[in-house]
């Protein structure tokens, strides 16, 4: 949202009213007349065009204007699917500004749709204001269901889906992101948090040390061409990722809930990991830190840990 131009309008302009071919409901096309006067919120696709819906595609064709982040996104999927709408920037810096104008033509009977770059507006995107106050002025509001990263992430990551909590972006620095994440240790649900590829070996490693073990899924390029899911237990997703470096593309972070045994596999989860540095080469002593950093657990117990499982009992100097 910062990128979007200074130079975009920041107002909209009448149209004609006219009629435009569009698919219509049911079978076969023709044209539809415009919506009736009301606030869309329209989802698009997050990665894969093909995933915008015939309904969305004939709503965007018929409204007075598409409220959006940034023109030039939106204007790409527009121009995919010709459709000339008029479009007008609509994000966090011109917010204030922008509501009164978009609601002041929806009480005038007019019909605007509301997109965000990729997605369903709302979820991590700017909207939730503009909803509320078309509600408090009792305008009719009405979603266009759609493309979601937090549900299917969800759905792609094999972890328990009757129960979950979408968490958004955590903070960027560690200590703000573990108190976060200490709100929600307890919590018999499945997490679901949006991440930067940059932070999130960071991120994970936070998990471990603050949730403990979980089972956790990380999905990256979804609906597109390199769409990978990615899942294991958050100390092993840590150190992949500490190892390998942040992988590209936008990323979701699936956490699975606690188990009923949360004890007995942290200890399992560090012997996996401490058995896999020392595998590697690594000296009991280099082992240990490395874990510890991973884990978020006392150096000084990894540590004993870790020399015993170097020594096999046999007192090997580490």
């Amino acid at each position: 949202m910062d990128d979007v131009p200074d130079t975009e309008p920041n107002d909209l302009d009448d149209t004609d009213g006219e009629e435009f071919p569009v698919p219509g409901e049911g079978s076969g096309t023709g044209p539809i007349r415009k919506p009736a006067p009301g606030l869309y919120i329209v989802a698009t696709p997050i990665g894969n065009a093909g995933d915008i819906t015939l309904r969305a595609l004939a709503l965007l064709r018929g409204v007075d204007a598409i409220a959006c982040e940034d023109t030039r996104v939106t204007g790409k999927l527009m121009r995919r699917y010709g459709i000339a709408t008029r479009l007008v920037p609509y994000h966090d810096h011109n917010a204030a500004k922008m509501r009164p104008q978009l609601l002041g033509r929806v009480a005038e009977g007019q019909a605007i749709a509301l997109v965000s770059d990729a997605g369903t507006p709302l979820v991590s995107d700017p909207g939730f204001k503009l909803v509320r106050d078309a509600r408090d002025q009792n305008l009719p509001v009405t979603h266009l269901p759609g493309a979601n990263a937090a549900l299917t992430a969800l759905v792609l990551s094999g972890l328990p889906s009757d129960r979950f909590l979408f968490a958004g972006f955590p903070p960027p620095k560690s200590a703000a992101r573990r108190t976060m994440l200490e709100e929600f240790r307890t919590l018999q649900a499945t997490l679901i948090f949006y991440e930067s590829a940059q932070r999130l070996a960071e991120m994970l490693g936070d998990v471990a040390a603050t949730l403990g073990s979980r089972e956790v899924a990380v999905a990256r390029e979804l609906t597109k061409m390199f769409e990978e899911v990615r899942r294991g237990p958050v100390a092993e997703l840590a150190a992949h990722y500490t190892e390998n470096g942040p992988p590209k593309g936008e990323v979701v972070v699936v956490v699975g809930p606690p188990a009923a045994d949360a004890a007995a596999t942290d200890a399992a989860d560090l012997d996996s990991l401490l058995t896999q540095a020392l595998s590697g080469g690594m000296s009991v002593r280099d082992a240990a830190a490395h874990v510890a950093t991973i884990t978020g657990q006392a150096k000084k117990s990894v540590y004993a840990r870790a020399l015993e499982l170097g020594t096999g009992g046999r007192g090997k100097n580490p």
